[in-house]
């Protein structure tokens, strides 16, 4: 079987090796191409000249290389891998420990529940009862770039598996570390700040991180909370539309950017205040329009009716025809949007809204007290004039 030695040689780049099964399914004598798991893409790079287009790992544990054109068995052969890509992996997974290595100081019943590398953003998935709001990813971000201006060094080494279990302080995933399965569990530890089991590639310091960017959270489902990030240049790019946001809105508000969080929260209390104050005016506005309605009622199939034509929404129409005014039977508001309500007592609204909308389109529906309608092919002024013929 052919291991890779990634993991414990990460420096290493480039290496001789022989092909021990040809064809595009490369296995070979030795590799340091990392294959993809626990979370980690399995590394770029070419073997012999030929691109490398996946490195996985077989059921027995062994590497194979899927080549995008065949080699030969026997042959000794280059391997080279993509610098880029391994480099931006290590960081990125070491700063996946430093992230967890924080949440460990902030919430008391941390428990891990995986990672995932990607080439703009990786994440953290935690699962705790505390919740983690916009200050606890704010501080997130701070603790972990704090961790990497510490230059704490990194380091990894295998424990017997019994050990390493009994340990306390080792952050164990079962459902993405496959190495707890086996005699040994490979240890990554960031010094005096994370220890985690681990089989993915790692810088040697968290110097080497570079910064970090907290970019957003989400709930993927069975208690936790997914904390995205993003390492290297996106991150930068991150801060660089953050700042300049920040900045713009304090230039467009008169204000320094400290201060945009209470000018904030000052817009929106009144702007609350202002839309209490524009609810309260469309009320008494159709209660008005209603009672000039009202007013104009008029005898159908024995019954008084009143029909009018308001400006408001599907939900206020309804709203408005539950309450007739006094000596109606019938109410029916339409907008001119094509949409409209009935309210009665003494026939059925929702038969009444079915017969318009077969005369004029659109659908609805409602109870034999109020009904609505949506979609009609006419406005509200042609539904009242019918309903006055």
């Amino acid at each position: 079987m052919s291991f890779s030695k990634a993991p414990d040689d990460p420096g290493t780049l480039e290496f001789e090796a022989t092909v021990e099964r040809s064809g595009t399914d490369v296995v070979l004598s030795e590799t340091y191409f990392y294959p993809e798991g626990g979370g980690q893409p399995a590394d770029r790079g070419t073997l012999g000249g030929r691109t490398v287009l996946d490195v996985r790992t077989d059921d027995d544990g062994t590497v194979v290389h899927v080549l995008e054109e065949p080699l030969d068995a026997g042959k000794t052969i280059l391997g080279a891998v993509d610098a880029d890509f391994r480099r931006y992996c290590a960081r990125s997974h070491t700063a996946s420990h430093a992230l967890y290595g924080a949440g460990r100081r902030l919430f008391d019943d941390l428990d891990y529940g995986g990672f995932g590398i990607d080439e703009e953003k990786v994440r953290v998935d935690f699962r705790t009862s505390s919740p983690i709001d916009d200050e606890a990813l704010v501080e997130l971000e701070r603790l972990v770039n704090r961790c990497v201006w510490e230059s704490r060094d990194v380091d990894w080494r295998r424990l017997p598996r019994a050990e390493a279990l009994a340990r306390d302080d080792v952050a164990f995933n079962t459902k993405t570390e496959d190495e707890l399965t086996g005699e040994t569990v490979r240890i990554v530890e960031i010094d005096g700040w994370d220890v985690a089991a681990c089989g993915g590639t790692h810088v040697t310091n968290t110097r080497d991180i570079g910064p970090v960017t907290v970019l957003d959270r989400s709930n993927p489902g069975e208690g936790l909370t997914r904390v995205e990030f993003a390492v290297g240049p996106a991150g930068i790019d991150r801060r660089a539309v953050e700042k300049r946001a920040a900045l713009d809105a304090a230039r467009t508000l008169g204000i320094s950017v400290r201060d945009i969080a209470a000018e904030a929260d000052r817009i929106r209390t009144e702007r609350d205040e202002l839309r209490t104050e524009r609810d309260e005016l469309r009320r008494q506005l159709l209660e008005h329009r209603i009672s000039e309605i009202a007013d104009d009622s008029f005898e159908r199939d024995d019954l008084r009716w009143a029909a009018g034509v308001v400006d408001a929404d599907a939900n206020d129409l309804s709203d408005a025809v539950r309450n007739r005014p006094d000596g109606v039977d019938v109410v029916v508001l339409a907008a001119p949007d094509g949409s409209l309500a009935v309210g009665a007592g003494s026939v059925d609204a929702g038969e009444l809204v079915d017969d318009l909308t077969e005369r004029f389109g659109g659908g609805g529906g409602g109870s034999p007290d109020v009904a609505q309608a949506g979609g009609l092919d006419a406005d509200g002024a042609e539904v009242v004039a019918f309903l006055r013929e």
